[in-house]
């Protein structure tokens, strides 16, 4: 409770004005110390020291002291007649009766004072002193407001012991006339004990109080030429009130700016047009603050600058672009001027200063520029408004109910504020026939039950957690209950109930005691109510909750009495990039939903920084999302990825001629880009090559001096030289290679022909791109024509993604300049290694730090402290991570959480404290690959290293510290699996790249299939080449040279689609009439055939897959090794084997071959592959260089794709007979071997992909006619050299 005596200390002496502001310029000086002597109070006052000439002076001010409680019980008033004195020179000290967390010492010093810092001591010669305590601060005594630091944090350290003294120096100084210190913990053996003293310097100021309504201050500029282009308000305010006009600026033609107050938040408005207008523009340029009627005084500042105004409230700043309508205006008055639907602001403002010039103290000496319009008092008449806060699970509020004279109904009122959707406001017990009745919140709506088998569905309000205060009244009166919220305005219920609605004995509000159950039916079950209630009324007589403190009326626990302690952690928001927060009383949640970004805060982009990542993610070529700067403020991109290298940002005009107009002698195109600027330049930055095509074409018409374009950043500088050239060379390609239409001339168009001519090429120095703009000149003389065409802006390559730095000693580390991620940070990078342990990275500050680091050959731990000690995020691997492959690690911090991921594994996270310290402050410099001590190093590669998006040169600084080396060799043991369908892995400098010269596929990974649709009368054949001619001298060969060259076996295998059975798919043979065919029967199913002597007959393996015809992809696999043959068809998947016997004779080649070769084939082959060759796409890919004879149309497609519809579905099902039948003849036709070579093969088919082996595959269905092939291949070495894929 509150003492009830007065400790008046006095000191005698002085202190010029000029001193007191020194002192203040000294962090403060001591303005109140509390010491007690053999257990009497001493109070030292108002010591304002200035050293000078030797000389003490003191200002003469009186401080009072209330107490919770004293343990010596004595309550007497002592004056304090002393100079100076230390807390380490004082004795005694405050310690309550009782040892609990509502003790406290409150500290008026008699004016508002700025208060800078606090000490504190243990009470002397005992084993009493706290160790954390909290400070509130007021102006009148009420309405207490907890001082923070970091926003966050409320507790202050205490002391360790009785007698050292801890000082604490406010991070802003609170200004204040009472100070009250709140004890939270102290030394388990002892006490409650404390001795203190408050620092700080006088504080003046000019203070307006308004009522609302009419009054106000109008301040009239006076004109003249000394205006400039900044102009500069500001003020301070405070109001119970959550709306209402705090500043209306008026300038020329209608113009207007509004500082107005909306549901406790400051709209920054400007408006065109005045009331008289009909029209009237309004611009909401911004919105700041937030919960600013909670009647504590709020900093605003307005400063115009140009075209920017930057609006801060408290210390949260928001620049703003003025609209260019309303860029320049001259303000003719400053004022509190209501708009038609608004009131002026009911409260205080203080120091109300434009460009300096304090408006307010004008008002008071009634200068003619300031005009005082109704009710205007220059004093700052506070009403007092005495809040609860229920912080937690624990508290409650208990007050007694109705007497039991008093049974006409129940009357309760209270106002509450809260972020919570869902507490209980307020419990009762009936009086007359037992039951309870409860009020509270259910999704941010006021319920009502009633446990006596009765529950009224009353729901009024919605939206209730917003913050706002809201008032509910419940009555119960002659029978008709009525809850209504915000006097009606948000909505009212009613109800009849059977029995009498009159409160018990108590009534609890937020909560209620655990020893007040009346049976096991009526525990609470509901959630509890966070959040603060006031204007509490019972029986329509207010509730004083002094009285409650004071232990005189009801009962609490947990309670904070005279103060809400609610804080919008919404505001500002903590979510970054565009993400929306939404909280409850302890926490707030960011929803990242459509952002492009995710973590905790919205933190990280989802997006991979360049196309470069995407391909060695394994993406094939497509249209992207890239995030040039990851975590940084530059938006993602929708790009075009070739992954082949190339990223497309802009889609390129066709030829355009220009047509000249009449009395333009120039002709100007803009060309615009869909990303935005400072996209566009940080991916042309952080490219390795970029470049854009140029071309103008002309006929007589010229081009320098008279045609220019602009490229670069902005709006682009003015270049003179054109594709292909060098940037200020005033040339064309041409002219750099000598071959211009006229040698006189650098460009073909300078030339000035009446035939049409080009200058074209590309652009490739980055500094010039993109193309912004082009100017052609020489357009209007007779017979002058013109055409140009731009190519899209290509960046291939990431100079980022691949720098890397090798550090081969424990010793070793690079170094750079201190990490600034103070509220968030992201790190990722990758690194190998063969070692089992290393720092990745090290910051130090002087508590803080953070770490990242390979703790074992398993494991990674992501450390750091902000305050708070230290704190750890680990992330465990099934395999060892010293393999030598790359491992990617990305680790994130911010004011919710910290997490660490290490390549697909799951996420790990840390929450961060709920009240706890959330800046990291490092000092030192951050060392990468080992640590300032030198212990710990990492040995092994670090590449791609990004701290907040921000790429680290690793490369560069590599170059000159010894024991690093720049770049990092060995890629293909981490990337190499990315090479599909006997793809090989090539090493680069930078990167790796896949060779597909041995596959059958293409593509940057090898994974795209080469397909062709073929029909009846399309054929490719190809010849095998011989190590030597074989035509100049064919009939010398020795039988020996081709024995030698017998194939012991062979690997063959395709893919097909098709509707047309029978057909032949494949066919290979040798020069002795040998053959291998595949082919799809009558009865829709595949047969291959093996003839391994020309003079017996072939085998056949027939597939129990029916109707393979069916128009559905299909990949068959042939193996074979000596007499041993297997099949395996997918799908479904089937393997066949057959061990080959060539007993039976036979005399010529089969006839049904040779009636299905001359029918041709309608479908598609894809994937055609003959041991390491691949014929189909030789002939599709490079016909030129390779041995191939194309017959008809062959169209490459993509109908092996797995993907792809059956083109061929519209088909019929050709059968040569025109019925099916057994596997006899299949039509008629001329001989299948009079059809090719026999040195040669034949294709016919269309191409497709499927999902092979995992992998996407490119395979061939096709008719395939490989004759001179064989079984017994000569010339299949000398192919493998002189083939080029």
């Amino acid at each position: 409770m509150r003492a009830g005596c007065e400790r008046v200390c006095v000191l005698y002496g002085f202190l010029t004005r000029s001193a007191r502001v020194l002192a203040c310029e000294l962090s403060g000086a001591l303005v109140s110390s509390l010491l007690l002597q053999n257990s009497s109070i001493w109070c030292l006052s108002s010591v304002s020291l200035f050293w000078s000439s030797n000389a003490i002076h003191s200002f003469l001010l009186t401080r009072t002291y209330f107490i919770s409680s004293n343990l010596d019980g004595n309550l007497i008033t002592y004056i304090c007649i002393f100079f100076y004195s230390h807390l380490s020179a004082g004795a005694g000290g405050w310690s309550p009766l009782i040892s609990d967390k509502y003790q406290w010492l409150e500290v008026d010093l008699g004016e508002r004072t700025k208060i800078t810092a606090v000490a504190t001591q243990g009470r002397y010669g005992s084993s009493d002193w706290l160790t954390s305590y909290l400070l509130m601060f007021s102006d009148t005594g009420h309405n207490w407001k907890q001082y923070r630091q970091e926003d966050s944090i409320g507790s202050f350290p205490g002391n360790s012991n009785a007698d050292s003294v801890v000082q604490y120096k406010l991070q802003q100084a609170a200004i204040a006339r009472f100070l009250r210190l709140i004890p939270l913990d102290w030394n388990p053996s002892g006490r409650i004990g404390l001795r203190l003293e408050t620092y700080g310097c006088p504080y003046t100021s000019d203070v307006v109080s308004l009522n609302g309504g009419s009054s106000s201050l109008v301040y009239r500029l006076s004109p003249g030429p000394w205006r400039t282009s900044k102009e500069v308000v500001s003020l301070k305010f405070k109001t119970l009130r959550n709306s209402g006009m705090l500043l209306h600026a008026e300038g020329q033609q209608g113009v207007s700016l509004s500082l107005e107050l909306e549901r406790g938040k400051l709209q920054l408005l400007l408006r065109k047009g005045t009331t008289q207008h009909k029209h009237t523009v309004m611009v909401r340029l911004t919105s700041l603050g937030s919960l600013l009627d909670d009647q504590h005084w709020h900093h605003v500042v307005l400063e115009q600058r140009n075209a920017h105004l930057n609006l801060t409230v408290d210390k949260n700043t928001e620049r703003v672009q003025l609209p260019a309508e309303f860029s320049r205006w001259d303000i003719e008055q400053v004022s509190q001027k209501p708009d038609i639907s608004k009131k002026n602001l009911r409260g205080c403002i203080e120091n109300l200063l434009y460009n300096n010039v304090n408006l307010i103290e004008l008002a008071q000496k009634r200068d003619r520029q300031v005009t005082v319009r109704g009710n205007v008092t220059f004093s700052c008449a506070e009403p007092v408004s005495i809040a609860l806060t229920f912080p937690g699970p624990q508290s409650f509020l208990q007050l007694p109910g109705t007497t039991t004279s008093s049974l006409d109904g129940v009357s309760v009122g209270f106002q509450f504020r809260t972020w919570n959707r869902a507490g209980l406001l307020l419990t009762f017990g009936l009086l007359q026939k037992g039951g309870m009745v409860w009020l509270y919140l259910s999704d941010a709506r006021l319920r009502l039950q009633i446990h006596k088998g009765l529950s009224p569905a009353f729901s009024p309000g919605a939206a209730l957690n917003d913050g706002q205060w809201h008032s509910v009244d419940l009555t119960c009166r002659r029978g008709r209950l009525t809850i209504s919220v915000d006097k009606e305005e948000g909505g009212i219920a009613h109800a009849t109930p059977s029995f009498p609605v009159t409160t018990g004995s108590q009534l609890f509000f937020g909560g209620k005691s655990d020893s007040w159950l009346i049976g096991e039916e009526c525990r609470n079950p509901f959630e509890t109510f966070q959040g603060c209630m006031r204007l509490l009324t019972v029986e329509n007589q207010p509730v004083d909750p002094i009285m409650v403190q004071q232990r005189l009326l009801g009962n609490y626990s947990q309670l904070l009495i005279d103060m809400c302690g609610i804080t919008d952690r919404c505001s500002p928001s903590r979510c970054e990039h565009g993400g929306r927060c939404s909280q409850s009383w302890t926490v707030f949640h960011c929803n990242c939903s459509d952002t492009g970004y995710s973590g905790a805060t919205c933190h990280s982009s989802v997006y991979e920084q360049s196309c470069e990542a995407y391909k060695h993610n394994g993406n094939t070529s497509g249209h992207f999302y890239i995030d040039v700067d990851g975590s940084g403020p530059i938006k993602p991109q929708l790009v075009y990825c070739n992954m082949t290298g190339d990223t497309h940002m802009h889609t390129h005009t066709h030829l355009t001629r220009v047509q000249p107009s009449p009395g333009v002698s120039q002709h100007s195109v803009h060309f615009d880009y869909s990303s935005q600027e400072e996209q566009l330049l940080a991916a042309i930055s952080q490219s390795e090559h970029c470049e854009q095509e140029l071309s103008y074409h002309c006929r007589k018409s010229q081009g320098s001096p008279f045609s220019w374009w602009l490229g670069g950043p902005g709006q682009g500088r003015v270049q003179t030289y054109w594709g292909g050239a060098h940037p200020g060379s005033q040339q064309c390609a041409c002219g750099l290679q000598g071959d211009c239409v006229d040698l006189q001339h650098y460009c073909n168009c300078d030339a000035d022909r009446l035939e049409w001519t080009e200058d074209s090429g590309l652009l490739t120095h980055k500094d010039t791109l993109p193309i912004r703009s082009l100017v052609l000149g020489d357009i209007q003389r007779p017979g002058s024509e013109a055409a140009y065409r731009v190519g899209p802006l290509r960046c291939h390559g990431d100079k980022n993604f691949w720098n890397a730095a090798f550090f081969d000693k424990e010793t070793s580390y690079l170094h750079f300049p201190t990490f600034h991620g103070e509220l968030s940070a992201d790190i990722s990078f990758l690194f190998k290694t063969t070692g089992s342990s290393g720092v990745f990275l090290e910051n130090l500050g002087i508590k803080d730090f953070i770490r990242i680091e390979l703790s074992s050959s398993t494991q990674v731990v992501f450390s750091f402290d902000v305050g708070n000690g230290p704190l750890e995020v680990r992330v465990e691997s099934s395999v060892p991570l010293n393999d030598n492959r790359w491992h990617r690690v990305r680790a994130e911090r911010n004011v919710k959480e910290a997490s660490l991921r290490l390549d697909e594994l799951p996420v790990a996270t840390q929450e961060a404290p709920a009240d706890g310290h959330f800046h990291l402050q490092l000092n030192s410099q951050l060392f990468i690959g080992g640590t300032a001590s030198r212990q710990k190093g990492f040995r092994g590669c670090i590449r791609s290293l990004q701290l907040n998006g921000v790429t680290l040169d690793l490369e560069e600084r590599a170059k000159i510290t010894p024991g690093v080396q720049p770049g990092c060799p060995g890629h293909c043991s981490s990337y190499g699996s990315l090479c599909q369908n006997q793809g090989r892995c090539v090493e680069r400098a930078n990167g790796f790249q896949c060779d597909c010269s041995l596959s059958a596929h293409v593509g940057v990974f090898c994974q795209t299939e080469v397909s062709a649709s073929f029909k009846s009368g399309t054929s490719v054949i190809y010849t095998f080449k011989e190590p030597y001619e074989l035509s100049r001298n064919s009939s010398a060969l020795p039988s020996s040279i081709y024995s030698d060259l017998t194939l012991r076996g062979e690997n063959v295998s395709l893919s097909f689609r098709t509707n047309q059975s029978p057909a032949l798919l494949l066919y290979v043979s040798s020069y002795y009439r040998e053959y291998l065919a595949l082919l799809i029967n009558r009865h829709d199913k595949l047969e291959v055939r093996y003839k391994l002597d020309s003079s017996r007959d072939a085998e056949v393996l027939k597939s129990s897959v029916k109707s393979v015809a069916n128009g559905q992809l299909h990949t068959v696999a042939i193996r074979r090794l000596t007499d041993s043959v297997s099949v395996q068809v997918k799908p479904p998947h089937q393997l066949i084997t057959l061990l080959l016997d060539a007993s039976k004779e036979s005399d010529d080649l089969d006839p049904d071959l040779a009636r299905l070769a001359s029918l041709g084939f309608t479908g598609c082959l894809s994937v055609v592959h003959f041991n390491a060759i691949s014929p189909l796409k030789a002939a599709l890919l490079h016909p030129d260089t390779s041995p191939v004879i194309i017959t008809g149309p062959l169209v490459q497609s993509n109908c092996g794709s797995a993907a792809s519809a059956n083109p061929y579905a519209a088909e019929n099902t050709h059968h040569l007979s025109g019925k099916k039948g057994g596997s006899g003849s299949t039509g008629s036709g001329q001989p299948l071997i009079n059809a090719i070579r026999t040195d040669s093969a034949l294709i016919g088919g269309t191409l497709s992909i499927i999902h092979y082996a995992g992998t996407f595959s490119p395979c061939f269905a096709v008719e395939l006619l490989l004759n001179c092939v064989g079984l017994n291949i000569s010339a299949i070495r000398g192919f493998l050299q002189s083939l080029i894929c």
